[in-house]
């Protein structure tokens, strides 16, 4: 049998699926509910991906793809859904992952952020960093973020991204969404170009190097409400990650710059429910003086202590809820264990927590 793509689209939106899995000598996988689950039928074949990967890649992306061995791309099925889209070669082969992307941006309760976020999400200047491994719903929580400000504030909003993935439609600000690779040359040149387009905020979808990292905090530092993302897990590791990326004798330089300009870390595991459900886990960090004067002073492995007494602010460890979610039961204790950043302790506080109930 062949496959058509947009019957696979059609079974992955029916099945609640969140990625659609494209490989050579395998059936078409649905990821639901964090199970991969092959689809009934013949294994694809090498020519089978190729016409599957034709079917929807942009011109410009299958040459991208030709000279770089990869590429990324959104794709839109009729009005039902946009996907996100990474075509690779791995041993002479093409593969394919699709993931949905939801058409309803969600509220910032229905994330279960908390209130104080909003106070966050209000200021003039600063940079907001939202971090997490892959797939730990990041571009969700941007998405919700950037439509606050869309709803609740006046001004300009400039976003480059890879690719573009939730579209923001004018409301009172004025949105304009650049995709690298298609819009822009790559995220460091879409910052500056952004710097130059009277914007008041500006999301950049990765800081993935150097440059882009200093672009990033220099548009911070001189007047512009930044956010960014980092594959890390937890404020003290992700501003250990951006430290790290500069060589030493800029090290002093960027620690003033970041400890004066960061606004906070919001850094999120997604867990499973018992009903294989997804919720997620949040760790929030707000600068305060104390945080700043670590971060200057390179003791960013204290900012955990901080951390954990800066619940009248709003701040609380990765840990802590993972802990509140196993307590309401959204979570099982396994899970927790799972994405825990501190396993002994975790462990330890879910014995007695246990021995409690």
């Amino acid at each position: 049998m062949a496959y058509e793509i947009h019957q696979l689209l059609e079974s992955m939106i029916e099945n609640g699926a969140s990625d659609l899995h494209i490989h050579v000598g395998q059936s078409p996988c649905l990821r639901i509910s964090g199970d991969m689950i092959p689809l009934e039928g013949e294994k694809l074949t090498a020519e089978a991906v190729v016409a599957i990967v034709e079917s929807i890649a942009p011109a410009e992306q299958l040459e991208r793809l030709k000279r770089d061995g990869g590429c990324d791309f959104g794709f839109s099925f009729a009005q039902k859904a946009r996907f996100r889209v990474n075509v690779y070669r791995g041993k002479g082969v093409l593969g394919m992952v699709l993931r949905l992307i939801p058409n309803k941006i969600y509220g910032l309760r229905d994330l279960r952020l908390p209130d104080m976020v909003k106070d966050l999400l209000a200021r003039p200047r600063g940079l907001i960093l939202v971090t997490g491994p892959t797939g730990s719903g990041k571009s969700t929580t941007l998405a919700s973020m950037i439509n606050w400000i869309n709803e609740n504030n006046d001004g300009h909003i400039v976003t480059i991204e890879d690719p573009i993935e939730y579209y923001h439609p004018h409301k009172r600000c004025v949105v304009t969404q650049r995709e690298v690779h298609n819009d822009v040359p790559s995220f460091a040149d879409g910052i500056r170009s952004a710097l130059r387009q009277d914007p008041d905020v500006i999301l950049i979808g990765e800081m993935r190097d150097l440059e882009t990292i200093e672009a990033a905090v220099s548009a911070a530092e001189t007047g512009h409400l930044v956010f960014g993302t980092l594959h890390t897990t937890g404020a003290a590791r992700t501003v250990d990650r951006i430290l790290d990326a500069f060589p030493t004798g800029a090290k002093d330089q960027i620690r003033v710059q970041l400890a004066s300009s960061i606004i906070a870390v919001i850094s999120q595991a997604l867990c499973r429910t018992p009903e294989g459900k997804r919720v997620a886990a949040f760790e929030v960090m707000v600068r305060t003086d104390a945080i700043a004067a670590k971060i200057r002073e390179n003791k960013t492995f204290q900012i955990v202590s901080d951390i954990e007494t800066g619940g009248a602010r709003g701040m609380r460890t990765l840990d802590a809820d993972l802990l509140a979610l196993v307590a309401n039961g959204s979570i099982t204790p396994e899970e927790a264990m799972n994405h825990s950043q501190d396993a002994e302790m975790m462990r330890s506080r879910l014995k007695n927590d246990g021995k409690k109930a």
